[in-house]
């Protein structure tokens, strides 16, 4: 049999709790519930690091954001880092990204072989923190709660006019690889900026959610002097004291994130629908993730940055051939994707070994294999110092320097209520996790190294905005002289050429 295609559907914030074995019951998304019950679900899949270009860049290299260096949000991607599109493209795949995956710096392809939009956030080095300064909010963008006073209607955005470009260019491009022009296998990557706030969405898929049951937060909010120190800090991040939340506003801001899901559900139907038509679904595997999640609301929190599950727990399936439809529930990560998919594609292993955080999945999903403690790291806005995260079975610890730990029994307290760290009967479960985290990292040098990159890129940015300044924004080509009709080509040769099915 042909090497399988990959087609990877991306999504941005989407809360994993809200897709314990696929969406829950109450979400109108038929289309990812009729592709999670054909896939492999990762029930506790866990993100290398809570906030967009750290997410993602650790989602494509396998590697943790203490070894891309992807700190923050304004923190260059490295072009020497291998990805998993560097990978399929070594062994002989067509790599292609349709939407946003937030690189950082000059190169905005990470060896993809075409991109086919522009991404929706910047480049350069604008949004990078400052540890010097601890706790001084950056105003103009630094997140805020408008997102949550603003949430509402509306018939166009700017999300969804770049959503609805990438379904667009995504649709397209399965077209073109319908036609068979290129004999290689392809892997296609379409990344979507919702349900990623601010909540507002059109009014079909808000009036789908008119009197949800879960249009209340599961935790209430907890009070500001009962929070742990990293709560607090994003609560102030979120210049949290200038605004008066009402229980309505959390009502309309929930409203109007799950309507999105709805809005991105049917955009992913399209896309499952051409690849159907297209011949193409028998050889071809899904895969589904979002880079983070969304607290929603849950004790007083939005957005991310944070290890609360809410933050840090996403969707993750694989529709594979010769994978079995089932629920995983042992904690996994997105750092896992990058080997998998390698292995799916049959490349090397032993070559990708050093270049990798993350583990196969394939054992854990033909039930041959398991998998050990799950990684995540945070060092950005709303932190002063890096965060430290491991899951490790049914306990998740969180370690900072500038706070105490973090444990959570996470069957017996799946809101995460109950901090064990002071508590007797848990002492050697918390030793045993400490000293598996202080032999995978050194919070002092990680610090350090977070603060000399910060430094680095205040003096960059300052400078190449200072006289005539060249965006690394990426430009999408487009040869309007290549595409349709032209006096270069034979119109019988095209006519036949663009048509699939052939013959019909």
């Amino acid at each position: 049999m042909a090497r399988p295609n990959i087609l990877i559907l991306m999504v941005d914030q989407f809360n994993g709790t809200l897709f314990p074995d696929g969406p829950a019951d109450f979400l109108h998304a038929p289309h990812l519930k009729a592709l999670a019950q054909r896939s492999v679900r990762f029930a506790n899949s866990y993100t290398a690091s809570p906030l967009c270009a750290p997410a993602r860049a650790s989602f494509m290299s396998g590697q943790l954001p203490s070894r891309t260096r992807v700190y923050d949000n304004a923190a260059e991607f490295a072009s020497d880092i291998p990805t998993f599109a560097h990978h399929l493209r070594a062994a002989g795949y067509h790599t292609a990204l349709s939407g946003k995956m937030h690189f950082v710096g000059p190169d905005q392809l990470h060896g993809f072989e075409e991109r086919l939009t522009t991404d929706i956030y910047p480049a350069d080095f604008g949004w990078t923190p400052d540890y010097t300064k601890p706790g001084e909010r950056i105003d103009w963008w630094y997140h805020n709660l408008g997102s949550v006073t603003g949430a509402g209607v509306a018939e166009i955005t700017n999300q969804m006019e770049y959503d609805d470009e990438v379904a667009y260019n995504a649709t397209r491009k399965l077209y073109d690889l319908s036609r068979r022009h290129d004999d290689r296998p392809w892997c296609l990557t379409v990344s979507f900026t919702h349900p990623h706030d601010p909540y507002v969405a059109r009014r079909k898929y808000w009036d789908l959610y008119e009197n949800s049951p879960a249009l209340d937060p599961d935790v209430d909010a907890i009070p500001f002097d009962q929070q742990d120190p990293h709560s607090q800090r994003l609560l102030k991040a979120c210049d949290y004291d200038a605004f008066e939340i009402t229980p309505e506003q959390i009502r309309r801001a929930r409203q109007g994130y799950f309507a999105n899901i709805s809005y991105v559900d049917d955009k992913i139907g399209e896309i499952l629908d051409v690849l159907e038509r297209a011949r193409m679904a028998d050889n071809t595997i899904v895969l589904f993730v979002s880079d983070h999640g969304d607290m929603l609301g849950d004790r007083g929190l939005w957005f991310k940055m944070c290890f609360f599950d809410g933050s840090s727990r996403v969707p993750l399936t694989i529709a594979a051939p010769g994978w079995n439809a089932a629920c995983i529930q042992q904690p996994v990560s997105t750092l896992d994707v990058t080997p998998t998919l390698a292995a799916l594609a049959g490349i090397d292993m032993t070559k990708l070994a050093p270049w990798t955080d993350g583990e196969d999945l394939a054992p854990l999903a033909t039930g041959t294999g398991g998998r050990g403690p799950v990684p995540m790291e945070y060092a950005a806005e709303g932190s002063e110092a890096p965060l430290v995260c491991l899951r490790d079975g049914r306990f998740k610890l969180t370690l900072c320097d500038k706070d105490p730990p973090l444990l959570f029994d996470l069957d017996a307290d799946p809101k995460e209520l109950n901090n064990l760290a002071g508590d007797a009967g848990h002492v050697e479960i918390l030793e045993n996790l400490k000293s598996l985290a202080e032999k995978r990292w050194n919070l002092q040098g990680f610090d350090a190294a977070v603060r000399e990159s910060q430094a680095r890129r205040w003096v960059v940015y300052e400078a190449l905005r200072n006289g005539a300044y060249y965006p690394w924004d990426y430009q999408p080509l487009q040869k309007a002289s290549e595409r349709y009709m032209r006096n270069h080509m034979d119109l019988n040769v095209l006519e036949e050429s663009q048509r699939y099915p052939r013959g019909e």
